[in-house]
């Protein structure tokens, strides 16, 4: 999720102080939709300190913008975005947050730029006219304040009073989720700790907050130059539609979730595995007016990208449908995108969402790896895994649902493939590029996504799905 860039350095949190609120704050622009079905208010950052200096004359000479500590509507999920998505932000972005419960102020908390989880570089989705430059958003509970500040960087990477400039339009999004779905059928598992930690393996990591051993990809899975070649892992299974082509919306209400479902026998693959429970998007109450209509395709599945959210580990995961629907509103209707940008989320009690709409079996192309949208699909840990160790049953999920969604597309969860780049800062496009079929987002971007310590359990995670395929 984050990019290895220069301006990407630490900042230790300072300490939570009850700030007084301002008493004239800036006007924030109205709801996008009522409270009672969720909403996003957008607030302008200003010049803070600025000497009477206005927005632009604040973002040219060099002046931090932010958002004076203030109370808002109530909001449980926060981020920043800019007009151009194709602008850096040179800046370090921090906020902190009111808890509406007992209206105790949080620690500053840094945001981090989303420039790798996002639509293929010329692709429809990327090309559409809102687009927008954002950072990643952080779940902080039910909360009615907040506070913001963006400092300038200088061309070092570090923090400058006299940078390059901030990009326009910068502003500041508070997301409420809005109600809950219906109830499911069955209760969302909800407590993590009660399965075993798995088999020890080759692969470390702790919570300590310690950085774990990093597994790393064999040292023949790099580029090779773009040539005629027969596809050695190439389905036999009939291809999806063309990613130009949008299929139109089913006609019949969904359920809420997918129960478990032995293996398909007569599937034309001989490895197959089950489909393990999904609570479907109508499951968590994604509101499907927010999305672009119709569905986009690849050919088939290839490979699976593991990620984690950045979103922090402070989320209970009876609050997950809650989450996700934040972020399904701040990937549309913040950042632009046509969808939910990952096809899967998984939270840390090991229970599998619907990600991005199309149907859970079919190759629906995501936003989850620039430049490896197409012909593979992004699973999204939510919570922060740098160095926080997964759950168990969050890395078991994994492994149930590459399983399952591989095995449809005959691949193998211990093998190699080669998908073409569309263009990012470790593949240039155009080239084939030789990847794990179940890789880590840094595999194919520079990036720390999906964390040290999730990126380490990725071994098992092969293992097991291969093992859950019967090889």
């Amino acid at each position: 999720m984050r990019a290895f860039l220069a301006s990407s350095i630490g900042v230790a949190c300072t300490a939570a102080l009850a700030l007084p609120l301002t008493l004239n704050p800036a006007p924030a622009r109205a709801d996008r939709a009522g409270s009672a079905d969720g909403g996003t208010q957008s607030l302008p950052l200003l010049p803070l300190g600025g000497g009477g200096l206005d927005r632009g004359a604040a973002m040219s000479s060099g002046a931090a913008l932010g958002v004076e500590p203030r109370s808002v509507r109530p909001f449980s999920l926060v981020g920043v975005v800019w007009d151009d998505a194709s602008a850096r932000l040179g800046g370090q972005v921090q906020v902190r947050t009111r808890e509406a419960a007992t209206g105790a102020w949080s620690a500053w908390r840094d945001l981090e730029t989303l420039d790798d989880d996002a639509p293929d570089p010329d692709s429809p989705e990327s090309a559409r006219s809102r687009q927008r430059g954002g950072t990643t958003p952080l779940w902080v509970g039910d909360s009615n304040g907040v506070q913001a500040r963006v400092s300038p960087r200088g061309g070092s990477g570090v923090l400058s009073a006299q940078p390059a400039g901030l990009p326009s339009g910068l502003r500041l999004e508070l997301v409420d989720p809005g109600r809950g779905p219906a109830t499911l059928t069955r209760p969302l598992t909800t407590d993590p700790s009660s399965e075993p930690s798995p088999e020890p393996s080759s692969e470390t990591g702790s919570d300590t907050g310690s950085e774990p051993a990093m597994e790393e990809p064999p040292a023949d899975l790099s580029a090779s130059p773009e040539a005629p070649q027969a596809d050695p892992d190439a389905p036999s299974a009939p291809p999806e539609p063309e990613p130009s082509e949008l299929t139109p919306e089913p006609s019949t209400a969904p359920p809420l979730e997918l129960p478990e479902e032995p293996p398909n026998t007569s599937s034309a693959h001989p490895y197959t595995a089950p489909r393990p429970r999904i609570v479907t998007r109508a499951g968590w109450g994604a509101d499907e007016k927010l999305r672009e209509k119709g569905h986009r395709y690849t050919k088939t599945v290839k490979a699976a990208f593991v990620h984690h959210t950045v979103t922090g580990n402070a989320y209970s995961c009876s609050q997950v449908p809650s989450v996700m629907r934040s972020i399904y509103r701040y990937h549309v209707q913040s950042m632009g995108w046509r969808d939910f940008g990952y096809n899967f989320a998984v939270d840390k009690c090991g229970n599998i969402y619907e990600g991005r709409s199309g149907g859970v079996a079919k190759a629906v192309q995501g936003a989850h790896t620039r430049g490896f949208n197409t012909n593979s699909m992004g699973i999204a840990v939510l919570g922060t895994y740098s160095s926080k160790k997964p759950a168990a049953k969050a890395v078991k999920a994994v492994a149930k649902l590459t399983a399952w969604k591989l095995g449809l597309f005959g691949r193998n969860p211990s093998g190699t493939t080669h998908l073409k780049s569309a263009g990012g800062n470790r593949f240039k496009k155009g080239t084939k590029a030789k990847l794990r079929v179940i890789s880590g987002h840094r595999d194919g971007y520079n990036t720390e996504c999906p964390g040290n310590a999730l990126y380490a359990k990725l071994g098992t995670v092969r293992s097991t799905a291969a093992r859950l395929q019967g090889r």
